[in-house]
């Protein structure tokens, strides 16, 4: 693809590995700088990598230069932000969660399409070798129809993590270990499956933890295609498992462990794909992963503005898995099955 400049807003946890991924990526990605609202923070970053520094959000949208921007602000920092943006004609790639509800998400989504800018979404599991052999897997029919699926995310973190403000409220974040972490998984699965129609959920705070929203959830999914699942997902396993997800079909079944994939057929063949190392950022330290994921999605973002192409996690896809967890929470208050709102 030919070289295009993005900028970065927001530099907290969330932005090591993509400052990192587009260090790898120059020569196709370009940064044309780096904003935060600490300026401070921001020419530290800016020193740190080698990267120039914005003073003000109005410095990017009236930037020729930049291309795109990269947002990595908490959740409840994004409406303006982006009518801003997008006003000025600049594709954006959002970190996850879109926005904090689906309502607000939707509202994001619409801005970007009435503007005609791309909106992509930082949901990186989806570029692991594993994802995308699982991905193959479903589009070549080599599962046959998909039966049954299952999906556990046994994740940690620890009470500091939580005392961090803001950390699992719903004023920032938008909710719990849902919204926060295993979004990630639920989208990959979602992009495998397809969408949701009907979830029967439950959600709770363990004593592991003092925080607002659940750091435990289960639920029971009906999927449009007439495929059934569950899903687990805490941040209350201590030190930290490795998030799955299986698929049984037909023909064969498929199981992705972090990074590491099984492809079992039921002619007794067996394939195997990806890495044995099965870090994932499941623990006490979110950011223990390594950026490829960030690098591969960054690159797709990039190539979709160089060539005026689709990336392949969009705003609007990633609006049913906002609604898949708001079908699990909505559930769970009532006491009974929902129907999933329809993308």
């Amino acid at each position: 693809m030919s070289s295009v400049r993005l900028a970065v807003i927001g530099l907290g946890m969330a932005s090591k590995p993509h400052l990192e991924a587009l260090k790898q990526l120059a020569g196709d990605v370009e940064v044309s700088g780096l904003y935060n609202r600490t300026l401070s923070r921001a020419r530290a970053a800016g020193d740190a990598y080698g990267f120039p520094v914005f003073e003000s959000l109005d410095e990017i949208a009236a930037d020729d230069r930049t291309d795109g921007v990269i947002v990595l602000t908490p959740p409840d920092q994004r409406v303006e932000l982006v009518e801003t943006l997008a006003k000025a004609g600049k594709h954006i790639l959002i970190e996850k969660p879109v926005e904090r509800t689906t309502d607000v998400a939707v509202q994001i989504v619409e801005l970007c399409e009435q503007h005609d800018v791309t909106l992509s979404v930082v949901f990186q599991h989806r570029f692991r070798a594993s994802s995308e052999r699982a991905a193959k897997a479903v589009r070549d029919g080599e599962l046959g129809e998909i039966a049954c699926v299952r999906a556990n995310v046994p994740w940690w973190r620890p009470q500091s993590y939580y005392d961090e403000p803001g950390r699992g409220t719903y004023a920032r974040d938008g909710g719990g270990v849902l919204m926060s972490q295993a979004i990630h998984t639920l989208d990959l699965l979602l992009s495998l499956t397809g969408p949701a129609a009907r979830v029967q959920g439950f959600t709770a705070t363990t004593r592991m933890h003092r925080m607002e929203s659940e750091d435990f959830a289960a639920a029971g999914i009906q999927f449009a295609s007439g495929a059934v699942g569950a899903i687990t997902a805490t941040t209350a396993t201590y030190p930290g498992e490795t998030e799955s997800i299986s698929i049984d079909g037909t023909a064969a079944s498929i199981t992705v462990l972090g990074r590491h994939a099984t492809l079992r057929r039921q002619d007794g063949s067996v394939e195997t794909v990806g890495e044995d190392d099965t870090d994932t950022g499941g623990g006490a330290d979110p950011m223990a992963f390594p950026c490829d994921w960030h690098r591969a999605l960054i690159a797709d973002f990039g190539n979709a503005i160089a060539t005026g192409g689709v990336p392949r996690i969009t705003g609007r896809q990633a609006l049913n898995v906002h609604a898949l967890i708001d079908g699990i929470v909505a559930s769970a208050k009532q006491e009974k099955m929902v129907d999933i709102r329809a993308f």
